[in-house]
């Protein structure tokens, strides 16, 4: 099964993409990541050509791409896979004016499979795809599925979110927060701390309270090592409302005091504690997501079989916010091994063609 429902129905359930695409303002930032006032750093791996043609020539070339007996596939991934998500939305509607069907139309109706499912993600507006993806993760039970609605809630900016609870309302006539709360699936506590992280509005600024990320770090360390309280009340909301720039702190001087990572204790409680799981994949989406997407893509690939949903959905999500960083992290945390050498290895095609294209080199 592909990696997202990508049934016309469903197709037309998301709101129009020109306006879907309103909060991007700089095609040059990555979708979900806010720049400094001296610019970004850019950590996203797509490759845009210089200069770049407009968006109704990349239309008439899709269109020449997807017409006559075969679709070419190879032009379709040089220009999608080489655009950034406004421009993606500019061609979007550029191709929808000039020939009066959707691009998404389209690509369902030419390709299949996990390249069908690579391409309509990666062409959707980022805040709807994580709408998507959201919505389909709490119809599946298992810790993969749960750890998409914390990526959603805490690997970008607070403003993405707000953009993907819009999108989600729009699509499914439905609050994210409302859906998550009457999912049969999820349990307290485990439920609770879900609510809180989809429906929290971080500050976003670097000021960092160094008094309360002691106290702070205290409380943390009295439930997860000291076991004096259980993994709920404060921690939730310690985890689910501070700011990343305080959470970093916090789990700093938790380091310091107890002499090891708050993530590496929460690991050591994973197998027993399904909240403790779910707290450790948080931790690691708000302090350092490089090191939660290179485990699932590593951990896509490795065993038997490869699950290219979860494949899909890193790679896809990563490219234009930080997957430099998921690459250097993939190397520290699998020692000789590359995430473009075990894309290639496990998977082929045109599917390996646009993964390929949206890892960059290394």
């Amino acid at each position: 099964m592909c990696c997202w429902c990508s049934c016309l129905e469903c197709i037309h359930n998301i709101p129009p993409l020109n306006l879907l695409f309103l909060h991007f303002t700089d095609p040059a930032l990555p979708a979900g990541e806010e720049g400094s006032a001296s610019g970004p750093v850019s950590m996203a791996s797509i490759s845009v050509p210089n200069p770049v043609p407009s968006a109704t020539e990349d239309a008439e070339s899709i269109r020449k791409a997807v017409q006559g007996w075969g679709t070419d596939e190879k032009a379709l991934i040089e220009i999608l896979g080489h655009r950034t998500a406004a421009q993606r939305a500019e061609i979007a509607v550029a191709y929808e004016g000039l020939y009066n069907e959707p691009l998404l139309d389209r690509l369902h109706s030419e390709l299949s499979g996990d390249f069908r499912s690579a391409m309509m993600l990666w062409t959707m507006d980022p805040a709807a795809r994580d709408a998507k993806l959201a919505h389909k993760a709490m119809k599946k039970k298992g810790e993969r599925h749960v750890w998409v609605l914390i990526e959603v809630a805490c690997a970008s900016s607070p403003d993405h979110l707000a953009a993907v609870r819009k999108a989600y309302r729009a699509a499914y006539s439905a609050s994210l927060e409302e859906d998550v709360a009457t999912c049969p699936l999820y349990k307290e506590p485990l439920k609770q701390f879900l609510v809180r992280l989809v429906t929290s509005y971080r500050y976003s600024g670097e000021v960092v309270d160094g008094e309360l990320a002691r106290a702070e770090a205290a409380e943390l360390r009295d439930a997860v090592v000291a076991g004096k309280q259980p993994l709920t009340g404060d921690v939730v909301r310690i985890v689910g409302t501070r700011s990343k720039a305080q959470l970093k702190a916090t789990f700093e001087r938790f380091r310091q005091e107890h002499g090891k990572a708050i993530d590496d204790v929460l690991e050591e409680r994973r197998g027993s504690d399904q909240l403790a799981a779910a707290l450790k994949t948080a931790v690691w989406c708000l302090a350092s997501p490089e090191k939660h997407f290179a485990e699932v893509i590593r951990s896509s690939i490795v065993g038997l079989g490869t699950d290219e949903e979860s494949l899909t959905r890193a790679i896809v999500s990563r490219a234009e916010v930080d997957m430099q960083k998921v690459k250097e992290e993939y190397k520290v945390m699998y020692p000789n091994k590359t995430v473009t050498s075990d894309v290639n290895g496990d998977t082929s095609g045109y599917y390996n063609g646009i993964l390929i294209t949206l890892v960059g080199p290394e």
